[in-house]
Parts: C-alpha cells; sequence; structure tokens
C-alpha cells in the first residue's frame, strides 16, 4: 500500500479498541453476515467443533466475545459447558446481553483486556477467539493468556482473517478484503470504522508465522485450516 493511501485508512481512532466497537455495536452483526456473504456462519462453527472434546461441568472462555455469538454458540453446542465472554468494549457487551435469554446462567460476559485476564490459571478447559486476535495490540501476550488461564490438554482455537494467498482466484479475493468490504462496511454503517480493517488484515502475520507465534507461547499447533483461499484461517491448537 502506498503512503497516500494509508492515511485514509486510519480513520480518526478506528484503531480496533473498545471504543472502537462500542460505536458500531448495534450494526455489528448484520454488518459481518453481509461482508463476510454468510461464510461466517460456518467458519464459527467449525471453531466450536474444534474445542471438543469437553464434559460435564467445563468452562470454556471466548475472548474477544463482542455481542456473545461464539459464546452463545459453544452453549449450545455444548449443554453441559458453561461459558465466560470476555470483551473490552461495554456497548458489545450489552448487545450480547439482550441474546442471552435462557442460557444467562450458562454464560456470563465480563469486561476486560486480552492482555490480562481477570482469571486463575488452568481455570478453563478450551479457550476461543474469533476474528479478534489482530486487534489486541500485543497479539503474543493476548496468546500466552489464553494459554495461561486454559488446562494442559485444552484447545485453543483461534479463527481470524487474513491476507488471500491460495490459488489463482486470490487475487479477486485480496480485492474483495481491502476494496469492496470497507466501502460495505462503511456504508451500511454510516461510519468509516471498517476501513480499519483492511489495513488490519494487510498488517496481520501469514498463518506460518502465526502458527509459530502459537508455538512460542506453549500452544502446541494441531491443524491451520484455510478458508476461501485463506481470506480467513482457523488454528488449532493444545496447551502443552
Amino acid at each position: 500500500m502506498s503512503e497516500d493511501v494509508q492515511p485514509r485508512v486510519l480513520v480518526r481512532d478506528a484503531d480496533g479498541s473498545g471504543a472502537m466497537f462500542d460505536r458500531i455495536a448495534e450494526r455489528y452483526d448484520m454488518l459481518n453476515r453481509i461482508i463476510s456473504l454468510g461464510m461466517d456462519r460456518s467458519w464459527r462453527r467449525q471453531m466450536v467443533d474444534a474445542l471438543a472434546p469437553l464434559g460435564a461441568d467445563d468452562e470454556v472462555l471466548d475472548v474477544a466475545t463482542g455481542t456473545a455469538d461464539i459464546a452463545i454458540a459453544v452453549a449450545r453446542h455444548y449443554p453441559e459447558v458453561k461459558v465466560m465472554g470476555l470483551d473490552p468494549s461495554a456497548n458489545m457487551l450489552d448487545v450480547g446481553r439482550g441474546k442471552l435469554d435462557a442460557l444467562k446462567g450458562r454464560v456470563e460476559l465480563v469486561e476486560g483486556d486480552a492482555q490480562a485476564m481477570p482469571f486463575d490459571d488452568d481455570r478453563f478447559a478450551g479457550a476461543c477467539i474469533a476474528f479478534g486476535i489482530r486487534n489486541v495490540p500485543d497479539r503474543e501476550r493476548g496468546l500466552q493468556e489464553m494459554a495461561r488461564v486454559t488446562r494442559p490438554g485444552g484447545h485453543v482455537v483461534v479463527l481470524e482473517l487474513g491476507e488471500p494467498y491460495i490459488g489463482p482466484l486470490a487475487p479477486f479475493a485480496r480485492f474483495h478484503a481491502y476494496q469492496v468490504v470497507p466501502r460495505i462496511g462503511a456504508w451500511l454503517s454510516g461510519d468509516a470504522e471498517y476501513a480499519y480493517l483492511a489495513q488490519s488484515i494487510q498488517a496481520f502475520p501469514k498463518p506460518d508465522v502465526f502458527a509459530a507465534m502459537m508455538e512460542r507461547v506453549g500452544l502446541a499447533v494441531d491443524e491451520v485450516r484455510p478458508f476461501v483461499f485463506g481470506a480467513a484461517n482457523l488454528y488449532i491448537s493444545t496447551v502443552q
């Protein structure tokens, strides 16, 4: 990306912070469905499946839970499991709490920082984060915290967007990510925050580099599963 383009991507404080997501909380779920053409639902289902096996009374941590879609999906998929959702955006969590209904006793949402989680070591049977690790300022620290609070043998699963790189259609997927996604997001939301998305994807490490980062913090990477030419990747790991 040339130097004259970058200033237009860095829109006010649209930096992936909790404040940024506070502003788009009410529109976040709709925008995700439209921007991903609905494919994010399948990706998230595969992430939830990858947390298995889980037993009765196990707890699962959903980091960057946002409006709690993943936390709710985990609770429904594993009926005997409790889920803790952590996110820095109070507004996103408020939207999520409005979805809990009968799951209120099994899903708890708390405001907090992925880099300094308010949980004891080895508390959770598994942990996950969907489309959130690229917004953590110190990604390695965030992964380290997920490994710390997950017991040995538990799965830590990361679903994240990336730069499409697989196959001859990858350039078209990159065009969608860098040109179409920010424009659709800004048009639908009335804000320019989604211009941040293109920059954050470009800045995110390649799959092998990110997998190596996971290994450095004590996560044995079992599989890296690409979706749509590598536009998203599912990283499945086990705490050593």
